[in-house]
């Protein structure tokens, strides 16, 4: 059975849908079968995985909004193991469109059920916002991985989406909870990195991952080239540090990297 993790923060610019690619080409690379939502109208998410959203036919538009069966919208990434449902620009109106739909917040819940024996992991990006969208990944999943930025105003809307996060264990999704918060952009020669670091430390404690991510030009580049960071270059900084956060996630969920 699959365990979903959405990867949401509607503040832009955190790494979100970089730690959501590189999360999910760190585990297809471990040989762990995953499979990557792409539910940001912005397909970055495709993009980052080599695939062009305009040539995508069966995209998370048509699972969502059209009814099509999620087994016809998965397509394969040159990862043996990673799999990924990509965004079209169709997607752009979908938040309007899902508005008179009757239980519209459940609808990605009930298009992924027939695909949850077939992956271990099901990581899904969400777009910078708290609408219909990002309710419906909340509402699909066992957790939430929070990224904060180490920079100014990094915890500017959190409350906002813990808040979010309560209302929904409280009437959509009452197994939800916060699989981890990812510090990113941490720059060792700032004090200000190491500031926001101890501040978020504070607040979330546990909830904490130990693994930290860099901020990396290998990192920052890699997504132009329509590659995840291990394939680009497995060797930069930014590669190691997501390796470290999915032999974290594996080893917190009793799994061993590899």
């Amino acid at each position: 059975m699959a365990k979903i993790i959405t990867v949401a923060n509607q503040k832009g610019g955190v790494g979100k849908t970089t730690t959501s690619v590189n999360i999910a080409a760190g585990l297809g690379v471990s040989e762990v079968k995953t499979l990557i939502i792409d539910l940001d109208p912005q397909s970055n998410a495709t993009q980052g995985l080599g695939l062009d959203p305009n040539e995508i036919e069966n995209s998370t538009y048509e699972m969502v909004i059209e009814k099509e069966k999620v087994n016809s919208c998965i397509t394969a990434t040159e990862i043996p193991f990673l799999d990924i449902v990509a965004a079209n620009p169709r997607l752009v109106g979908a938040e309007i469109e899902l508005v008179s739909v009757i239980g519209r917040e459940s609808i990605l819940k009930k298009a992924l059920d027939p695909v949850l024996d077939q992956y271990e992991y099901i990581i899904i990006d969400c777009p910078p916002s708290l609408g219909l969208l990002t309710l419906n990944a909340l509402a699909a999943s066992n957790s939430v991985l929070i990224p904060i930025q180490c920079e100014y105003y990094a915890m500017e809307g959190l409350g906002q989406l813990l808040n979010t996060i309560r209302l929904v264990q409280k009437s959509l999704n009452k197994k939800l909870q916060i699989e981890g918060v990812l510090l990113t952009m941490f720059d060792a020669r700032l004090r200000l990195s190491q500031e926001v670091a101890d501040q978020i430390k504070d607040h979330f404690k546990e909830k904490l991952y130990k693994s930290i991510i860099r901020r990396n030009v290998r990192l920052g580049e890699s997504p132009s080239f329509g590659k995840p960071i291990i394939l680009y270059d497995a060797s930069s900084a930014g590669s190691q540090d997501y390796m470290s956060l999915v032999g974290e996630i594996l080893e917190n969920d009793g799994k061993k990297i590899g």
